[in-house]
């Protein structure tokens, strides 16, 4: 037993005694299914605090030698799994935490041979009948074993990216691939290596590193395949936990809901324990990283990114192309290349069907909000989102010019490079505009109502707000869509609200380029 060799299992004895544990071991099912394949080498890419070390620590504490995990894994799914005890501490893990190796690194340059040399200690230590005095490299010193025993390892590298991501010496850089080429590219490892492991926010790096790692499944976030339900928190998983610990589920859906893998929603599993450990729904997702992440890439101005990010504030999806995308944070030839990038790192959540991309959920759509305050080239959208709060009691207080005036501006910026006149921009305009009531209100488009599909419904969760049905219309009049709400009776669908409800109607004059409201109470 050691700290990279054979580890032993108090990590993952630690995580799953904590108060909030959900059950993620039948991934351990998934990947025995890939030992003894010919292509046992996966990469798992995914963002910051979706469980990566914590899946590591799992797969570590069930394949390792260095432990007996047989009543840690009892409670668990996997133990009713028939390859649980075929594989259960039976192999040789080498399990390594390269982020933490380049921290602890007094000099990065060094970085692989110390690592290099601490490991290869701890495999003497345990075979100590070998000679190992003609190895030199990591690679030769499991081949060396293999080669005498038949046994055969599992390599786990937590953070594999790191370098990448940190922009490194070229020199390190360039042992750093070296390492890995030696580790999973030639053909005798293939057959000492029953299984690699890969963890990190990126996936494989294509300019540079393609020719050692292109060997490697990989599973992304935007599609993790067979993988998809133990990337992150499934909405199943969190109704469960919303139930025991008494926490309102809707309110944690509009919080750290959005992602979705194959047919799973996905949640940011760090977000949700937060708040059921504080009892208390906000973004914690600012307390772990940046919304620095989003200004750096969208300050590169590719043609097009304003626009988009103003339509991406108003609630829409847009068109990305992934596939560009080199997987670096250097090589950014386009927009689509920016938008993959923060779909990689979880600041817009994609739809593989669509070939689309959005902001998730409540927290992360701060984080965007946060970067527009202070980048320069928004400042009208900056502007618009700080006068939502006053629009919100406008419209509460049946103020219709200054609802109509602040449609007017938004509207505008909605659609620059688009058909002024689209009824989708126009819902957008209103969303954008209205933006400060996510913070009381969950907003619903194209809302199955009464007799039809009301444009926007308004639904509050702070106690003291009024319900609002807000119907648009072109080149009519406010008060023909305030008749619509009416005679297909959208407020059919709040019929268990007990609240105030509020009739907004909105036309736009295509011609004048300008908006009506009217706005009624209605009567029970």
């Amino acid at each position: 037993m050691g700290i990279y060799f054979n580890p032993n299992n108090i990590n993952f004895k630690m995580t799953v005694s904590s108060k909030i544990y959900v059950d993620k071991t039948s991934m351990l099912s998934v990947l025995n299914g890939y030992i003894g394949e010919s292509n046992s080498f996966i990469c798992v890419s995914r963002p910051r605090r979706f469980g990566k070390t914590i899946a590591s620590e799992m797969i570590a504490a069930y394949y390792s030698k260095g432990c007996d995990s047989r009543d840690l894994f009892a409670p668990y799914k996997i133990a009713e799994d028939p390859s649980f005890y075929e594989n259960l501490n039976k192999f040789n893990v080498i399990q390594i935490d390269v982020n933490a190796e380049y921290q602890f690194a007094s000099h990065g340059l060094d970085m692989i041979d110390r690592l290099t040399f601490k490991i290869k200690k701890e495999i003497e230590e345990c075979y100590k009948d070998i000679d190992f005095e003609d190895t030199v490299s990591l690679a030769e010193v499991i081949l060396k074993v293999y080669s005498i025993t038949g046994d055969t390892f599992i390599i786990i590298l937590d953070e594999y990216d790191v370098l990448v991501r940190e922009k490194v010496d070229r020199e390190l850089f360039d042992r750093y691939l070296s390492f890995l080429n030696g580790l999973f590219k030639s053909a005798p490892m293939k057959q000492a290596v029953s299984l690699a492991y890969l963890t990190g926010i990126l996936p494989v790096v294509r300019d540079r590193v393609q020719s050692k790692l292109n060997n490697f499944r990989e599973y992304t976030i935007l599609n993790a395949a067979e993988l998809s339900e133990y990337v992150g928190f499934t909405d199943q998983e969190v109704k469960a936990l919303c139930e025991g610990y008494d926490i309102d589920y809707e309110e944690c859906r509009r919080w750290y809901d959005g992602y979705r893998l194959k047919d799973y929603e996905i949640y940011n599993p760090e977000s949700v324990v937060q708040a059921i450990r504080t009892g208390e729904f906000d973004n914690y997702w600012s307390r772990t990283s940046t919304y620095q992440a989003i200004a750096e890439r969208i300050e590169e101005n590719f043609e097009g990114t304003r626009e988009d990010v103003i339509r991406l504030l108003a609630g829409e999806s847009i068109e990305v192309n992934p596939t560009s995308f080199m997987n670096t944070l250097t090589d950014f030839k386009g927009k689509d290349d920016v938008y993959t990038y923060l779909i990689h790192i979880g600041y817009l959540a994609y739809d593989n069907k669509k070939k689309t991309c959005r902001i998730p959920n409540r927290e992360i759509e701060q984080e965007w909000i946060n970067t527009v305050n202070v980048n320069t080239d928004y400042r009208v959208t900056n502007k618009i989102i700080k006068a939502s709060k006053e629009l919100l009691k406008s419209t509460i207080e049946g103020d219709e010019g200054a609802v109509a005036s602040a449609l007017d501006v938004s509207h505008i910026h909605v659609t620059s490079n688009r058909s002024y006149n689209n009824e989708d921009a126009l819902q957008s305009a209103i969303y954008l505009a209205y933006i400060y009531a996510l913070n009381e209100y969950t907003i619903v488009r194209e809302m199955t109502a009464g007799r039809g599909f009301a444009d926007v419904v308004f639904i509050p969760f702070v106690s003291g707000r009024p319900a609002m049905i807000i119907e648009l219309k072109r080149n009519g009049s406010a008060e023909s869509a305030i008749d619509q709400i009416k005679d297909k009776r959208y407020f059919d669908s709040l019929y268990n609200y007990e609240g105030d409800l509020l009739f907004v109607g909105i036309n736009y004059d295509e011609k004048e380029k300008t908006h009506t409201c009217r706005i009624e109470h209605f009567v029970k």
